[in-house]
């Protein structure tokens, strides 16, 4: 579970805690994780903090390697971290831009390109016979949208990354799923300065999504049995356009 100290990330370790499921935490806030796994520990789960930066190749690597050396296999891997710089492009900067790649898609290839050796193996030989990887795009994933070029680009790429390793793995059981959520009321809105007023100012004063219900999806997603794959959901709140 990458991006665990705060917003969905966090959500979906409790939820999966909650479900039976021994959780690996991974962010790079050393004491957000420890306070996550107190947390879950209290209520009998098996918990691995991993404070890592993932757009390390090799820490994303020893990560995963340390995940299912410690926690025995690897069924499923959720990549949650990512960063969302909106704005005019004229204000923003190519070291924004590049932050958004890093965390959001480099840092998601990192993890998920040494993880399918063992969601592969897990499929064939773990109980469940079923693996998942589970990417959090965006609905900017989907649309795009000024003043949203760079963060537009980076979940782009999850979609489609997410599809193309859908129909490459779907014969070996390793479901991958992509899930688009609107607003969410995340960190995400404190990356950058007034980037909560942007967004009322091209979509309102909604309610947004909680953290719990992206979570709420994903679980859905993870338990569901063996011959149900759910490929993508799209998740808005209700007044969102």
């Amino acid at each position: 579970m990458t991006g665990a100290s705060s917003g969905i990330g966090r959500a979906t370790a409790r939820r999966l805690a909650a479900s039976g499921a021994s959780v690996a935490i991974v962010a790079r806030r050393a004491d957000r994780l420890e306070e996550l796994a107190d947390e879950l520990r209290t209520s009998g789960t098996t918990v691995l903090t991993v404070t890592a930066d993932l757009v390390d190749r090799a820490a994303a690597r020893a990560t995963v390697e340390q995940a299912v050396a410690e926690l025995g296999r690897l069924d499923a891997v959720v990549n949650a971290a990512g960063l969302m710089l909106n704005g005019p492009t004229g204000e923003l900067t190519l070291d924004d831009w590049d932050r958004m790649v890093d965390i959001n898609l480099r840092g998601l290839l990192n993890v998920t390109k040494p993880a399918l050796p063992h969601l592969l193996a897990a499929a064939e030989d773990g109980p469940r016979q079923v693996s998942d990887l589970v990417n959090i795009s965006s609905v900017a994933g989907r649309f795009a949208a000024a003043p949203t070029a760079g963060y537009n680009a980076t979940k782009f790429g999850v979609t489609a990354l997410s599809e193309a390793l859908r129909q490459e793995y779907a014969g070996q059981h390793l479901r991958v799923s992509v899930i688009e959520p609107g607003r969410v009321d995340t960190e995400l809105f404190d990356h950058r300065d007034r980037a909560a007023e942007d967004f009322a100012a091209v979509f309102g004063q909604i309610q947004p999504l909680q953290p719990e219900d992206v979570a709420a999806a994903i679980g859905y997603i993870i338990t569901n049995p063996r011959h149900v794959a759910v490929n993508e959901i799209v998740i808005r709140p209700t007044e969102q356009a």
